[in-house]
């Protein structure tokens, strides 16, 4: 059973606008455009291709959307035991307005009309956001994306530099990046350094706020010198995939180091995905291969991690055997940061186990809680609900219910987690969430020329006039105070249970006090000498 209060926390983390640190939304198409969209994720063709429909009963270039659906929705109720199958259910609910447990071939054209009259309905993407609670979502850009043609706000770019590190001997990922940049790879190092360079600038123009990459288990980083790197690179050059294995591996790691230099330089922290074996089942349906590799250890991070202790470094891990070292990292390191529960570790029981661990051992400001690697901005709140729930029965059971923490400590604590960290990790403007502003800063005192604080003599107030200079131009609306019969925009609440607040004709009209400007009500003269 559930801690009676964690119902509590769940409701406040709720509230919580989210920004989503990691996804791999299409900006340009954000959201579904049919239940085919939605039912085609990987996890759905994967698990009903586990559950005995075969491959080619799913990937069929003949197979149009609608036999998709009808296909997907017959082979998978041997999935309805499933923390995925529950996030479509949740769509259904969340998103649709469809009240259903199961999808069966009974219930099918409901959901399907009622999700197409949803995809109809104009600026879904932006219902999708509002009913999610979602102020924006990180994508997963091409190096080589012009970033063009969507709100970069909304839509936070993020440099993936996959192809950069790993397939720089292809012909056309070179042709790529030249196109790009605008830069001629020759033969000299300088001139890959500055296109990878010049992708920085591109992307932090358009307000990219991390770099990222997916890593096998057998990656290790380390610094290149130049004479060996330049080695590697002309024979790429010259021969391409052919080269020798040590000269795509040297280049492999000179391209990174210098991505984790170009961090540096700009400021950006660099998302480490790690541990992804490709392609492990051949025969597996499409981003249903691969899988993660116990043997990867992140002392192979270590002279990446000692080398710049300036770039933050978000680090997923593909299993849940492996967050214990993460925590160990995380708990040392000043710039690691737990990031996620990542694809196999990203179900309620092992996310439980993982998250406590975080939260008891390392310091909360280095820890960002979730992100949902969706691909349609549909998937987002289902999956973010899942750790919502997960987190607040552990803030719950633990720091209320064993440590004795008060509600509003561990609320703070999943604010924290959810929004806090990925603010300022990432560097993006926070909107407080409806809370007191926090304390301004030096350097915003300094920008308007007026001190935090100010001691004067009470006994010397100061007269109406200089308080006048020192109003904001701007009044504070507080709604129509003056008994006027339009209600609309006041914004005052009832004390007592009274129905609604009418100031009255003469006690209750608000007058300016004579020495300050005030406005207060006013006082019977003949009541100021009375004993209280």
């Amino acid at each position: 059973m559930p801690h009676p209060i964690s119902q509590t926390i769940y409701q406040a983390l709720a509230d919580i606008e989210l920004v989503d640190p990691h996804t791999h939304i299409n900006p340009h198409a954000p959201a579904s455009k049919s239940l085919a969209d939605l039912l085609g994720y990987h996890y759905y063709t994967e698990l009903a291709h586990s559950a005995g429909m075969p491959k080619d009963q799913i990937e069929d270039d003949s197979i149009g959307p609608d036999e998709l659906v009808a296909r997907l929705v017959n082979g998978l109720w041997p999935i309805e035991n499933t923390v995925q199958y529950r996030w479509f259910i949740e769509i259904c609910r969340k998103l649709f307005d469809v009240d259903c447990r199961t999808i069966d071939s009974e219930n099918l054209e409901t959901i399907t009309a009622a999700a197409a009259d949803k995809f109809a309905s104009p600026n879904w993407s932006d219902t999708v956001l509002a009913r999610s609670n979602v102020r924006a979502v990180f994508l997963t850009n091409d190096f080589d994306d012009d970033l063009q043609g969507f709100d970069t706000a909304k839509y936070i770019p993020c440099l993936r530099t996959d192809d950069l590190v790993f397939h720089l001997a292809k012909p056309e990922t070179r042709q790529r990046l030249t196109d790009c940049s605008g830069i001629e790879l020759t033969g000299s190092l300088d001139s890959l350094r500055s296109a990878l360079k010049q992708r920085f600038e591109h992307f932090t123009a358009s307000g990219a706020k991390a770099c990222a990459i997916s890593l096998p288990p057998t990656f290790e980083p380390q610094q290149v010198s130049d004479g060996r790197a330049e080695t590697a690179w002309e024979s790429v050059l010259r021969q391409g995939i052919l080269a020798d294995d040590s000269h795509h591996i040297a280049l492999s790691r000179f391209v990174f180091w210098t991505l984790a230099e170009l961090c540096d330089e700009f400021g950006l922290p660099f998302d480490l995905m790690i541990g992804v074996n490709r392609g492990v089942y051949e025969s597996g349906v499409f981003q249903g291969q691969d899988l993660y590799d116990s043997r990867v250890s992140l002392i192979q991070y270590k002279a990446l991690f000692n080398a710049f202790p300036k770039v933050t470094f978000p680090v997923s891990v593909l299993a849940s055997v492996t967050n214990q070292e993460l925590v160990s990292y995380a708990w040392i390191f000043p710039n690691v940061v737990t990031n996620g529960h990542w694809w196999y570790s990203n179900t309620p029981s092992f996310i439980a186990r993982d998250a406590m661990a975080r939260l008891e051992a390392i310091p909360q400001t280095k820890q960002i809680g979730y992100y949902s690697d969706a691909y349609k901005l549909e998937f987002v709140w289902p999956k973010f609900d899942m750790y919502r729930q997960v987190l607040s029965n552990l803030l719950a059971e633990h720091f209320v219910g064993f440590l004795g923490w008060s509600e509003e400590q561990a609320i703070a604590l999943g604010h924290r987690v959810l929004r806090g960290n990925v603010e300022d990790i990432f560097n993006i403007e926070s909107t407080h969430d409806g809370e007191l502003d926090p304390r301004p800063t030096d350097d915003e005192l300094t920008a308007v020329g007026r001190p935090d604080v100010v001691i004067g003599d009470r006994n010397d107030p100061p007269d109406a006039a200089s308080v006048a200079s020192e109003l904001d131009a701007e009044p504070l609306d507080v709604g129509d105070l003056t008994g006027s019969e339009d209600e609309t925009s006041t914004n005052i609440r009832p004390l007592g249970g009274d129905s609604q607040f009418v100031a009255d004709d003469s006690d209750l009209r608000l007058k300016n006090d004579p020495r300050t400007g005030e406005p207060t009500l006013p006082v019977d003269e003949d009541e100021t000498d009375k004993p209280s």
